[in-house]
């Protein structure tokens, strides 16, 4: 599944993307698209089969899968 996460922080966002890069998971960094509310301006797309409870870390603001570019609100941590 596809998974876009918004931080609260730049750094969070650092950590959580060598999170992924250490587990192996398929991810990529950038900006949070406009229509997606954001702290920080940065993001980070994630592919994981497993659920992304599995993933968190107290940076998290928010949590939306990804699927034919539409985004969907799963996880609220704010």
């Amino acid at each position: 599944m596809t998974y876009f996460s918004t931080f609260f922080t730049h750094s969070g966002a650092i950590k959580f993307s060598k999170l992924c890069i250490d587990k192996g998971i398929p991810s990529d960094s950038g900006p949070v698209p406009r229509k997606l509310s954001s702290n920080c301006g940065i993001g980070v797309k994630f592919e994981y089969d497993g659920p992304h409870e599995d993933l968190y870390t107290e940076d998290m603001e928010r949590v939306y899968t990804l699927e034919n570019n539409v985004y969907t609100l799963i996880a609220d941590y704010d």
